[in-house]
This record gives C-alpha cells, sequence and structure tokens, in this order.
C-alpha cells in the first residue's frame, strides 16, 4: 500500500484548525465555538474590525473546520458546503462551461448522474459521456478536445469498483484536462487523490468525516488557487449553500476520530467480507479486501486501507432479499453510511430506487444486491446478526 504517515493524520485530525481557538478565545476554549452570529460589527463604513462581517462570506467555525479538512485531505484549501451534492455541484459549475464535454465514470453514484444529467447536460449544454472508468483505455479513447473535465468516483457506490488514479491523471494531464474525484467512500485516511493527481477532491462530510449521523455537508479540497478562488465565488455569491456553524461544529468534533474509526470500520468490514464468501446464500461479494476481488491489487497500490463498506447479491429473488434484511437486529435498515452505526440498504428500493429500472440493472444494480456500511461495533455480533437473518433463506 500507499507510504502513508498515520501518525501525523492523526495528530492533525485532533488539533489543526482548533490553534485559533485555542490561542485568541478569552475563555481559553480548547475547541472552536460555535459562532452563530450572522454579521459582526464594523468599525467604520467599509472598515472591518475583525475578519469577519457576513456568514455568507466567512466563519469562525466553519473556517476552523475548513482549515483541518484541507491538512487531512493533503490540500491548499477546502471549501465546506451544506452537502456533498452540493459539492459536486459547484465544482463542476466552476470547471465546465456551456459546450464542454466532461468523461464520467459510468459507476458514479446515481445522484451523481442524476446532477450530471439534469444540470450540466439539460440546462448548461454541457456533453456527459459515461465511460467504463476501471479501464484507463476507455478514458483516454473518450477524451476530445474540447473535454474540460474527469469525473471519477472510486471506490464506487454501490458496487465497489475502482479507478486507476495514477493512470487517470496522467491521461487528464496531457490532455489539459481536470481530474476531479470523489473521495467519499475511501476517506482522506485511506486515499488521497490530490497527492496521485486529481485536480479537485470532493467529499461528502455527511458520511464518515463527520460519522456520527447526525450532520449533512460536503466539502470541495484542490491545491489550485484558481479553481479555488472560482468555486467560493460560486458559492458566497451566486449559490449561497453554506454549511451552517453548527453543522461545521458537528464535523469538527467527529473528524477528531475519523483515523480511530476507519480502523474498525476496516477491520469489520472484512471480517464480514470473508464470511459472506464462503455462505451458501450469497453468490457474489464486493469488497476491495477481497483477493477475489478483480481490483485487489489496485486497491493495495492506491489505498491505505480497504474502507468500511460491503455489498454483496444474495442467491435469492427481490421478496426474499426483502426479507432478510428485514430479519437483521444489528443492521439499520437505512441510506446513507460512515456513522458509527452499522446500517443496510437494498439499493433496488432504496438509495438508487430513483433512477429508471434499466438504468439500475444497466449499471449493476439488481434486485438482489445488499449494501453494508459497517459500523464499529463487535464484528462477532454483526456477523451473528447476518448468520441469523441469512437462515431465512
Amino acid at each position: 500500500m500507499a507510504d502513508f504517515d498515520t501518525t501525523a493524520f492523526i495528530t492533525e485530525a485532533v488539533h489543526s484548525g482548533e490553534e485559533v481557538a485555542e490561542l485568541s478565545s478569552e475563555s481559553g476554549d480548547v475547541v472552536s465555538p460555535i459562532h452563530l452570529a450572522t454579521h459582526h460589527a464594523m468599525r467604520s463604513p467599509g472598515v472591518a474590525e475583525h475578519d469577519y462581517k457576513y456568514s455568507r462570506f466567512g466563519n469562525p467555525t466553519r473556517d476552523a473546520l475548513e482549515t483541518r479538512l484541507a491538512r487531512l485531505i493533503g490540500a491548499n484549501e477546502a471549501i465546506a458546503f451544506s452537502s456533498g451534492t452540493a459539492a459536486i455541484a459547484t465544482a463542476c459549475l466552476a470547471l465546465c462551461d456551456s459546450g464542454d464535454h466532461v468523461v464520467a465514470f459510468d459507476g458514479v453514484y446515481g445522484g451523481t448522474r442524476v446532477l450530471f444529467d439534469d444540470l450540466l447536460r439539460e440546462q448548461m449544454g454541457v456533453d456527459i459521456e459515461y465511460v467504463d472508468a476501471t479501464n484507463t483505455d476507455a478514458i483516454e479513447a473518450a477524451i476530445r478536445p474540447e473535454t474540460s473535465l474527469l469525473w471519477l468516483e472510486t471506490p464506487t457506490n454501490p458496487l465497489l469498483k475502482l479507478c486507476d488514479l495514477h493512470g487517470a491523471a496522467e491521461i487528464a494531464r496531457e490532455n489539459g484536462v481536470k481530474l476531479g474525484v470523489d473521495n467519499t467512500f475511501a476517506t482522506p485516511y485511506f486515499q488521497r487523490p490530490l497527492e496521485i493527481g486529481a485536480d479537485v477532491v470532493v467529499h461528502s462530510t455527511t458520511k464518515y468525516l463527520n460519522g456520527h449521523s447526525d450532520s449533512t455537508g460536503g466539502v470541495v479540497a484542490t491545491d489550485d488557487s484558481d479553481i479555488a478562488e472560482r468555486v467560493s465565488e460560486l458559492q458566497q455569491y451566486t449559490l449561497g449553500n453554506l454549511l451552517p456553524p453548527f453543522d461545521a461544529y458537528l464535523v469538527l468534533r467527529g473528524v477528531k476520530t475519523l483515523p480511530l474509526r476507519m480502523t474498525q470500520h476496516e477491520t469489520n468490514a472484512q471480517a464480514i467480507a470473508d464470511y459472506l464468501v464462503d455462505h451458501s446464500a450469497v453468490s457474489e461479494v464486493n469488497y476491495p479486501g477481497l483477493e477475489s476481488h478483480p481490483q485487489h491489487a489496485l486497491a493495495r497500490r492506491q489505498m491505505d486501507g480497504f474502507g468500511g463498506i460491503v455489498s454483496f447479491e444474495l442467491d435469492a429473488t427481490e421478496a426474499e432479499t426483502r426479507a432478510v434484511i428485514e430479519e437483521l437486529d444489528l443492521f439499520t435498515t437505512a441510506v446513507s453510511l460512515g456513522g458509527v452505526e452499522s446500517l443496510v440498504d437494498h439499493p433496488w428500493t432504496m438509495s438508487a430506487s430513483f433512477m429508471p429500472a434499466a438504468d439500475r440493472r444497466e449499471a449493476g444494480i439488481s434486485e438482489s444486491l445488499v449494501r453494508m456500511p459497517v459500523g464499529i461495533e463487535s464484528s462477532t455480533d454483526l456477523i451473528r446478526d447476518i448468520e441469523q437473518a441469512l437462515n431465512y433463506l
């Protein structure tokens, strides 16, 4: 796996961004206070007393979070948004113009695909081309002179497919194309696309970065000052889709334990994947940590861990699959992922249900597919719960 200083990452996760709070707070706060003020007093007309004047243009709690996320992601700048979708949309608006061509992984999350089709294609006149980005030759073949953006997600949701980020970054660089990567599933603890050559990285902070299922948000991170300026301008002056102070506080709190949580998520996910591989009721298991995963070697090269999501196909009908899910006790049936608690999702009727049936099947999402965002509970208890549910079949 990649050479990665976990000690430095853990230290940054706890301390970065809150040095200002420690030094400047009159009460000696060791965590950033929640600054709820919408506006700040000015010394005189047009002259600010402090660095802040109106919350849309800056907030101390949000600034602390953005500093921390930038350091963890390995970026010069990070901009926090009200949702992961808002982060993706704003990044794409900053990188695309009418008449451009965008190459996107055909395995991207369905919500991202809807955003691309409705906003970029229908509203902006951007040509979107979906390709099997597990094959770098397919990426290269799709690039045109008018291509402005290559958009990847690795691992993908819900089938855990991977892209070769080194190969994709080389193709993008040689053709003058910007590379954007949704790194939500991997987290910056397990994968850092900017170090590999991406221009922009996005995360849904709703998921692992917050980790407690109580805040919705997103982040755009980049080393390119021009991109950061454009994203910030769109956010502050056009769209206004900023992360509220209380949510910034929640993510600041949650990300302190990201390294510890991700270690346990991965340990549990690996144990569950190993168990499912040998179960007679399971026809296929999707987890990059399995040697049987077709891109296991790639995952070992570009990641520092395999993540906390397992998906699998049951040898069952849709009704039987739903019944198995309903038999689970420790796994809560819910969409989303990344919290400390284990969840179970039936993509066909839940997280991918907004896609037409034909599109779901084309994407490899079947009626018998189950997605498990594995929490940090005892793996023994989780496997016991899965075992009793599978006895239904």
